[in-house]
């Protein structure tokens, strides 16, 4: 078992991360996707799409989407449990877990898409996107500030993938300097508490 890997990227350290929480070691293969590696022949073998990470089964399956490989690892690891337990809590923790990939991940990836120099090459930008996703990521970062007053985590009172994926996007948009604000205190208060976790340097 292994997980093809590119250290840079926030989608593998979403796995990373949990895995780091969930106390399991998987060995690690480096991707360079700058090398455009995850375009070749070869790896789109193990994922026709050509994205990371990969989880490379003994029996040679594979699974992509690193949402997808946190709940395999789940299931074999249920404790902690960071999907949530019971009907409830699950289905709130999901919720979470969406609301930060369709809120935050999304437009931060347009922002970085279409306006950092390390894609240019890449994509055919359209700045005038990427000005109009900044704006939205920094209304979206308001919203989060008010959704967290009162609350320890994302979803709630346990920490979740849901944290992970906003910790993750969070830190990915310092790239493309977006920040949280001064005013943003319960937002802050909530990253400071996350980034403090030893997983949080997987």
């Amino acid at each position: 078992m292994k997980i093809y890997d590119y250290k840079l990227a926030p989608n593998p350290r979403r796995v990373r991360v949990f895995l780091a929480e969930k106390g399991i070691n998987v060995p690690l293969e480096e991707v360079d996707i700058f090398k455009g590696v995850n375009r070749q022949p070869e790896f789109l073998k193990k994922n026709s799409l050509g994205g990371i990470p990969v989880l490379e089964l003994d029996d040679g399956r594979h699974l992509a989407e690193s949402v997808a490989i946190c709940r395999y690892f789940e299931l074999l690891h249920p404790e902690p449990a960071l999907f949530g337990k019971g009907a409830f809590e699950q289905a709130s923790v999901e919720m979470w877990n969406r609301r930060m990939e369709l809120a935050l991940f999304v437009p931060v990836g347009m922002v970085w898409g279409h306006s950092h120099e390390l894609t240019r090459a890449r994509i055919k930008q359209i700045p005038e996107m990427g000005e109009q996703s900044r704006k939205v990521v920094e209304q979206r970062y308001q919203w989060l500030d008010r959704e967290l007053e009162g609350k320890q985590f994302i979803a709630g009172d346990k920490y979740s993938i849901a944290d992970i994926t906003a910790m993750v996007v969070i830190d990915f948009a310092k790239f493309n300097n977006i920040s949280i604000q001064p005013e943003q205190k319960n937002l802050a208060r909530w990253h400071q508490a996350v980034s403090s976790r030893p997983s949080a340097t997987a």
